[in-house]
């Protein structure tokens, strides 16, 4: 099974690098994304010019989410340029992408002096605010410093990442990473009356899988409004099944962390070593064919009555007791109302031995 992508001039032997983040962030754990997790790209901790102000306790999982107020490398650049880059470098043998923040100024300093170890580079626009504009001339300045490929990782908080696609393009950028935490969010212990983990203003992002379907609209939005852009996918990856809805998206490769802080390391390789049975199980011979495969949007207004598989029913009563419009009842077996029935598809979606069908709903 050929779990290879290609873009831009990089050749990935699958399409799973980690995020951006903590668990990149010096030479020891570049080499095990590249060496134990066999990663088939790897990216590390966002480099700027200053040293960040982390508050610690920084980093708390919740039950399909992580919050953080970790921010950018705890190292100065010059560490990274003088230690960590050059002994990645040594054996390198698969691209490294170098992430980069965050303002104008930063990149006129860091991509001349970074651009001789980068495979490419990752630019975050996390604290430079909304100004398409302001991104553009980013953008052109990092243009005018480096010949090899870049990515602009997008925060959910733009409100037009179909305009920042097409800005970006336009500036000379090679693509997108989508996306990059939700925020500002806010945690709260209840029991000592106290804002938790955030950062001088109270504050966190949020990562995980919870994002997941912000990040996969993101991801297929800027695919339709750039299609020449390259696009890597990145928010709430857990699974083989989580990659290959990101590249039917419209992603060229992935990107996970959260899902490895909720999961263990090991989560990499299990993805990697899980995505050829799971190509199969869904019909795909390759992950370029996943790639190239278009998303069907087949939208019906007809009224259409949920059935019940007996023989899967488990009378958990769940459907009946979550039914928003209360036509599920239980008479000997699971039924449906007609009158009452308003074909939402939740009972489908909810029933945990899938044993309710609807035409139309997972064909």
């Amino acid at each position: 099974m050929k779990l290879t992508t290609t873009f831009d001039g990089l050749y990935l032997s699958n399409p799973l690098m980690p995020a951006s983040g903590p668990l990149v962030g010096d030479l020891e754990k570049l080499l095990f994304m590249r060496e134990e997790a066999n990663c088939g790209a790897v990216v590390t901790k966002t480099i700027s010019t200053k040293l960040p102000k982390i508050p610690k306790p920084c980093i708390k999982a919740g039950k399909n989410l992580i919050m953080n107020s970790e921010l950018w490398s705890e190292h100065d650049y010059k560490i990274w340029l003088n230690d960590f880059l050059p002994g990645y470098q040594k054996n390198n043998d698969r691209p490294l992408i170098i992430s980069v923040g965050y303002s104008q100024e930063d990149m006129e300093v860091l991509i001349p002096l970074l651009d001789v170890y980068a495979d490419a580079f990752e630019i975050s626009t996390h604290y430079v605010g909304t100004d398409l504009e302001r991104i553009k001339a980013t953008v052109s300045t990092i243009r005018s410093h480096t010949k090899k490929p870049f990515y602009m990782k997008i925060s959910p908080h733009l409100p037009d990442p179909e305009g920042f696609a097409k800005v970006i393009a336009e500036a000379g950028a090679n693509g997108v990473v989508a996306i990059n935490s939700l925020g500002p969010t806010l945690n709260i212990n209840i029991n000592n009356r106290k804002i938790e983990y955030g950062a001088d203003d109270g504050y966190v992002w949020t990562t995980g899988p919870v994002i997941k379907p912000l990040a996969l609209a993101t991801v297929y939005k800027i695919k339709q409004a750039a299609p020449n852009l390259t696009v890597i996918g990145v928010g709430g990856i857990t699974s083989a099944e989580d990659v290959l809805e990101f590249l039917l998206a419209g992603a060229s490769a992935v990107q996970m962390l959260s899902g490895a802080l909720l999961k263990g390391k090991q989560l990499y390789k299990k993805i990697i070593d899980d995505l050829p049975k799971t190509l199969d199980k869904y019909g795909f011979s390759s992950i370029e064919e996943v790639i190239e495969t278009s998303l069907k949007n087949t939208v019906s207004y007809d009224e259409r009555l949920p059935e019940l598989i007996e023989d899967k029913c488990i009378e958990c009563m769940l459907c009946v007791k979550t039914c928003p419009y209360f036509a599920i009842a239980f008479k000997d077996r699971i039924t449906f109302n007609p009158d009452q029935c308003f074909s939402c598809g939740l009972c489908v979606s909810i029933c945990p031995t899938n044993a309710i069908t609807m035409e139309g709903v997972g064909e």
